[in-house]
């Protein structure tokens, strides 16, 4: 399934799709221990940024992995947001995120996260998309409350599944608005 690589937009924000220009910034980024920490992409250089970048764009000529950088109001890299198994007719699909260092603390990643599940919602309704879930290690408490602040409630915690959930996962949910 193709997916067209819309631009969506939120107060202050810019969602675009990531573009191999942006492997300098983002292999920047990814210097940070915070940002390692808490996500899985083997990003350490600006090779393995351009390929993750690379993987981003794969990922929309799938349909399986639809991800947006995120750029701030001075055009600056400022996260990422990404909705991954969007498949035709699923009734759920994931979420994803994470927010640059300079970012932090200043509504980023939930204006984005909510613009993400409103387009996601408006996109894929009529494929039968429901609910989207959020996963994110338990430690990390800025996920709960972003996923929080974007809607999402806290539906279960998970047990570790190492290596990629080393520590047990908390899953949020938000579910598609009615139409009634």
């Amino acid at each position: 399934m193709h997916t067209p690589q819309p631009r969506l937009t939120a107060p202050g924000l810019t969602l675009r799709p990531w573009s191999p220009a942006d492997a300098p910034a983002l292999a920047e980024l990814y210097q940070d221990v915070s940002l390692r920490r808490w996500t899985s992409a083997p990003v350490h250089d600006e090779p393995s940024a351009a390929a993750w970048v690379a993987g981003q764009l794969r990922g929309w000529e799938t349909g399986t992995r639809l991800a947006f950088a995120v750029q701030d109001a001075d055009g600056r890299l400022a996260g990422h947001v990404v909705v991954k198994r969007a498949a035709a007719g699923a009734d759920c699909a994931e979420v994803g995120y994470w927010t640059a260092p300079h970012a932090r603390g200043r509504g980023v990643a939930p204006r984005a996260l909510r613009t993400l599940t409103d387009w996601a919602f408006a996109t894929y309704a009529e494929r039968g998309l429901t609910w989207l879930g959020l996963l994110h290690q338990a430690g990390n408490t800025a996920s709960c409350r972003v996923a929080e602040k974007a809607g999402y409630e806290l539906k279960d915690v998970l047990p570790a599944a190492p290596p990629a959930f080393p520590q047990a996962g908390h899953l949020h949910i938000r579910r598609a608005p009615s139409n009634g």
